[in-house]
């Protein structure tokens, strides 16, 4: 009975969350907190802090700097020196962003999975032929991260950005209930994919998607934001030399990355769906 109470207890949270966060205007309601995020009135800005924290176990302590313009300015920020080492081993690739591991694993031809059952293809995903076929029969890994995580993501490798395809959507919540009952969500919100070529040759792509209240991504070899409003070109042109570690941009708030890695790549141990990781840890092996 206990046990039943229990599974019911959970099915009621799941409904209630899923239904807050996915059965409101999803784009008033991110275009909204991005206008709110931003206030710097700091009446405004301690009190959207505190609420925040309160719900979300936010953790300031590793933050390089603890006083804040706005919510927003506390969402993108940096962290001390030091707290984040990066793995130096050249054959390997480490994670992007601090995250909880999702999916991950071999990418069966061109399909692979958001959550057990629900499959999706590269084609749907990266919008690009070229892409698809690089990373057919490849590894990916579906990094999700929290509202209270550090939002900048990193360079995985010493590589070369050579373009952004930036593919206009919806926003969902990217959060293990809608992933649980939405087919094909990551191919249906607003995202981009970074393609990237290592120092040795191997290409890497990376997808930022974004996510209700979180439609905004900054790269700093880009000089627009990619947001709800843009309205291209789809496909910008880079030639950026980025070293391991090295920022890539942020995330206005928090949401998933997958990163895509050729046949040959390997996944390290300890990495599996559930566990956390943080940036510059193990992620990959090269082949």
């Amino acid at each position: 009975m206990t046990m039943r109470i229990r599974m019911l207890r959970l099915f009621a949270r799941e409904n209630l969350n899923f239904l807050l966060t996915n059965r409101i205007p999803r784009r008033f309601a991110t275009l909204f907190i991005g206008w709110f995020s931003k206030i710097e009135q700091p009446l405004v800005r301690d009190v959207s802090i505190a609420v925040w924290r309160l719900f979300s176990g936010l953790d300031l302590s590793e933050a390089k700097h603890t006083r804040f313009r706005s919510m927003h300015d506390c969402f993108i920020r940096e962290l001390k020196d030091g707290a984040r080492p990066v793995d130096p081993n050249p054959g390997i690739l480490t994670s992007p962003c601090d995250a909880i591991v999702g999916a991950c694993g071999p990418v069966a031809g061109t399909e692979l999975y958001q959550v057990k059952g629900f499959p999706y293809s590269l084609s749907d995903l990266l919008g690009n032929s070229e892409l698809v076929e690089t990373h057919r029969n490849g590894h990916f890994v579906t990094l999700r991260l929290t509202s209270a995580m550090y939002h900048r993501f990193h360079a995985p490798h010493d590589c070369r950005v050579e373009r952004v395809i930036y593919i206009s959507g919806d926003t969902w919540n990217v959060n293990p209930v809608a992933l649980k009952r939405i087919e094909k969500l990551f191919c249906k919100n607003e995202r981009a994919v970074i393609a990237t070529t290592l120092a040795g040759g191997h290409p890497v792509t990376l997808v930022p998607v974004a996510a209700i209240l979180v439609a905004s991504i900054r790269l700093h070899f880009l000089d627009v934001l990619l947001h709800l409003r843009y309205r291209g070109p789809n496909v910008l042109a880079c030639d950026t030399s980025l070293q391991k570690g090295e920022e890539m941009g942020w995330f206005e708030h928090g949401s998933t990355i997958i990163l895509f890695a050729p046949e040959g790549f390997s996944m390290c141990e300890g990495v599996s769906e559930g566990e956390t990781i943080r940036m510059g840890q193990p992620l990959m092996r090269l082949p």
